[in-house]
């Protein structure tokens, strides 16, 4: 797993580091599952940026797995992303 940080795209607020797995990419879109390193509310309604390890940063959606929950007290969940590489 390599590590990222995730921001909300409008604001560009902090809301928790990540640890991400690409599963496919394309020149200008990623894919992958993430899971938030802390406890955290995310919801998977609207826009996130991931900053990535290689400092690329992607624009995604997120949504939430359903059967898939890292054991902890409290749960943490496992997401599912897709995004575009944002350039500059």
């Amino acid at each position: 797993m390599n590590m990222g940080k995730l921001y909300r795209f409008n604001d560009e607020q902090f809301v928790t580091n990540v640890n991400y797995q690409l599963q496919g990419e394309a020149p200008t879109n990623l894919w992958g599952e993430l899971i938030p390193t802390e406890y955290g509310r995310i919801s998977d309604s609207g826009d996130y940026t991931i900053e990535l390890e290689d400092s690329r940063r992607i624009k995604c959606s997120l949504k939430r797995r359903i059967n898939r929950a890292v054991y902890g007290i409290p749960t943490r969940y496992v997401y599912y992303f897709v995004g575009t590489v944002l350039l500059g």
